[in-house]
Order: structure tokens, then C-alpha cells, then sequence
């Protein structure tokens, strides 16, 4: 397949950041900093030394930092480093959740499955605007 086929089969860039800020909105606003989420908040107090009014600040600041990144995936401003940011916290949350209260996430596997794909369209995403 050359590279003229590929690009009518792909969805474009812009469909691809709009859906990846989405994801980046909805956990951010609606699950962290608006505290739609109960789970989540749960999950953050099972971190070491953690009291429930420390594990709200820090869910408040995660959904800032998430809401920030969906922006940012928005403007395409430094596409690579944008993509890189978005893997570094996923990991991060991830691994903490399954470290500190892997009892409390419903479904481990699927949590990192559908992560890892999420994370395969931030990279590709991240890749085609720096090709362009």
C-alpha cells in the first residue's frame, strides 16, 4: 500500500486530536476536578501516607494536568513532546493504581489494554504531525 492509499484510509489529524482531547477532557473535568468519578478518588487514598483531603488535592491537580494535556493535544504545538507527556502520566497513574490498590480497579488487564491502544493513537498522532 503507498503512502497516497494510506492517507485517504486514515482518519485525519484533527479527528485524531479531537478524539484523544476528549478522553484527556472527560477524565480531567468530569472525573477528577468536578469529582465525577468516586472510584478514582478511592483509588488516590490508597497511596502511601495518604489521608482523603490530601488524595482530593491531588485528584484536583491530576485532572488539571489532564485537562492541560487535552488542550495542548488541541493546539499541536510540539506534537512529540505532547505525546511523550500523555504516555509519562498514563504510566504513572497506571502503575501507581496497580501498585497501591490494584483490588480497588475493576479490570487491571483491560485498564492497561485499552491504554495501550489510547496510547497507540496519541503516538500516531503525535508521529503524522511531525511528518507533516
Amino acid at each position: 500500500m503507498d503512502v497516497s492509499t494510506l492517507a485517504l484510509i486514515l482518519p485525519s489529524l484533527f479527528w485524531m486530536r479531537i478524539s484523544i482531547s476528549a478522553v484527556w477532557l472527560y477524565e480531567g473535568l468530569w472525573c477528577k476536578v468536578l469529582g465525577m468519578m468516586p472510584s478514582q478518588l478511592a483509588i488516590v487514598v490508597e497511596l502511601p501516607g495518604c489521608t482523603p483531603d490530601r488524595a482530593l488535592k491531588i485528584l484536583k491537580v491530576v485532572g488539571s494536568v489532564e485537562i492541560f494535556l487535552g488542550l495542548w493535544v488541541l493546539t499541536g504545538v510540539h506534537p512529540a513532546w505532547c505525546a511523550l507527556a500523555e504516555v509519562m502520566l498514563l504510566v504513572l497513574m497506571n502503575g501507581n493504581a496497580l501498585l497501591w490498590a490494584r483490588h480497588l480497579v475493576f479490570d487491571p488487564v483491560g485498564m492497561v489494554l485499552k491504554n495501550m491502544a489510547f496510547l497507540m493513537l496519541v503516538w500516531v498522532c503525535g508521529a503524522m504531525a511531525i511528518r507533516r
